[in-house]
């Protein structure tokens, strides 16, 4: 950067642009699967590939995801939209336009809240609009690049904040795709797979000194695919344009791309603006006419969202609001901890065990909740055991890590491992009073100097010496009345 002659502090506004790959069986377009990976080049037709003469046939199950998606996100939906070319030039835009949505998109003057710092604030939506997909380029070593078509065709949904931007910082950029990402997983139109492509985030950023209300020269950043190269991204284009601007420089409207292993961003090419892209009606497909009774029944069909669900958890599992927001942070997790809170019959002990010991195991092995290896119904099972006496809570935590690695069913661990709570009271006798005779310092400070905070480390050594098997209640009390502590 240029030397700096001035110092204003500046700070970042922010639009957000974000793409999502829609759930349908079919593409937007055509009959061709929609899968990602595979084979390239090998789910294309003449409609996908853009050859002469191929009609395009809309896909209704994309619409239904949009109008859903659609009332997810407050939005009004339009009775009549209409699609439209959007004309630009690229090697993975096989027909030289892309079939979109201008001027009449499906859902309009919508929002969502997010909190930052425990306030809340609201987003408010501009539009949300279907459009297919592009290839993919793949650039190789030389000067090639070589393009897959797998993915042109693919129903495409585009979320758009309004103007002006209500975000004005790194952190709600991120909280805003964070909330975003879990509404659309919630409704099944999307699979929010940022590093499959299938969610893609383009914040345009500018920025102006602090506490003003001017709008600066914006730029993209195209296509972040995770909470971190957003946040990332928009904490540097801040810096980047604030010494610019600092040092008697411009900022220039462009394109620009995001480097994760530098941590920068870098310009990719000029900005388009609308009249580049030289809209026009779509000749090819009739306009959509949206009845109330469409809209109707796809809003009978919506399941229950992210802020109903961390509510209704909080007031009938009686959860913290932390916790509650951390189990309903996507569908998934939340469907699996409420089948091991409705099973165990412990909503609180299910929800310590997914968010403690359950998370760490799956955090360790970069898994998901939808492939974790204890199913809720083992996890319930486990809570159980503990709350009926069957194993203490040391055992437990061996009980997940085997359950974990082996997907066995926790009682018949516990039967071959040998892990029952120890029942026999005499053998839990014999147990503390060998501790007490191996630790007569630490028996003789309890009693004669009053240093109470001593006897933990008792009930430590009596639970070492049982394997963790015995009862620590009973424990307790043993130790408690050897040491004349009862009453």
């Amino acid at each position: 950067m240029s030397e700096t002659v001035t110092d204003v502090e500046y700070e970042p506004v922010v639009g957000m642009e974000c793409h999502a790959e829609l759930l349908t069986n079919s593409k937007m377009f055509c009959g061709c699967k929609n899968e990602f990976g595979g084979e390239p080049n090998t789910r294309c037709c003449p409609v996908c590939v853009g050859m002469p003469g191929a009609l395009p046939v809309m896909n209704k199950g994309a619409v239904e995801f949009v109008i859903r998606a659609s009332l997810a996100l407050n939005c009004q939906i339009n009775p009549h939209a209409k699609f439209d070319r959007k004309n630009y030039f690229y090697p993975d835009l096989p027909k030289g336009y892309q079939i979109s949505e201008y001027d009449v998109p499906i859902g309009v003057k919508g929002w969502l809240d997010i909190e930052v710092n425990g306030v809340t604030k609201r987003i408010h939506i501009r539009r949300v609009h279907l459009e297919e997909d592009t290839g993919k380029l793949f650039h190789v070593a030389g000067d090639d690049s070589h393009v897959d078509l797998n993915r042109s065709g693919v129903p495409l949904m585009e979320i758009v904040t309004d103007f002006p931007p209500d975000i004005q910082s790194a952190e709600e950029g991120r909280a805003y795709l964070v909330k975003l990402r879990a509404i659309l997983t919630y409704i099944g139109v999307c699979d929010g797979k940022m590093e499959e492509g299938s969610l893609r985030c383009e914040p345009n950023v500018s920025v102006r000194p602090v506490g003003s209300n001017s709008f600066g020269t914006k730029t993209e950043i195209k296509n972040l695919n995770s909470f971190r190269a957003v946040f990332k991204g928009i904490e540097f284009e801040t810096l980047r344009q604030g010494e610019i601007l600092n040092s008697g420089g411009r900022v220039i409207q462009e394109t620009r791309g995001w480097n994760d292993a530098k941590q920068v961003t870098f310009s990719q090419r000029s900005k388009e603006g609308e009249e580049e892209y030289r809209y026009f009606p779509e000749p090819d497909l009739v306009p959509l006419f949206i009845s109330e009774e469409w809209i109707e029944q796809v809003r009978a069909s919506m399941p229950e969202l992210p802020d109903a669900r961390r509510d209704r958890f909080s007031a009938e599992y009686g959860l913290s609001a932390y916790d509650a927001a951390f189990l309903t942070e996507n569908r998934a997790l939340a469907d699996y901890y409420e089948q091991s809170a409705k099973l165990s019959g412990d909503p609180k002990s299910a929800a310590n065990w997914m968010m403690g010991d359950l998370s760490k195991l799956l955090n360790s092995s970069s898994t998901e909740i939808g492939d974790c290896p204890v199913s809720p119904e083992a996890l319930a099972q486990m809570v159980g055991l503990i709350n009926d006496g069957t194993i203490s809570g040391k055992i437990a935590k061996a009980l997940i890590e085997e359950m974990y690695s082996t997907s066995g069913v926790p009682l018949e661990i516990v039967e071959a491992r040998g892990w029952r709570t120890i029942r026999d009271a005499g053998a839990v006798q014999a147990a503390v009073d060998k501790v007490f005779a191996a630790n007569a310092d630490v028996v003789t400070a309890i009693i004669e100097k009053g240093l109470v905070a001593k006897r933990g480390f008792l009930v430590g050594q009596v639970m070492r010496e049982t394997q963790g098997k015995a009862d620590p209640g009973e424990v307790n009390r043993l130790i408690d009345a050897k040491l004349g502590l009862q009453g």
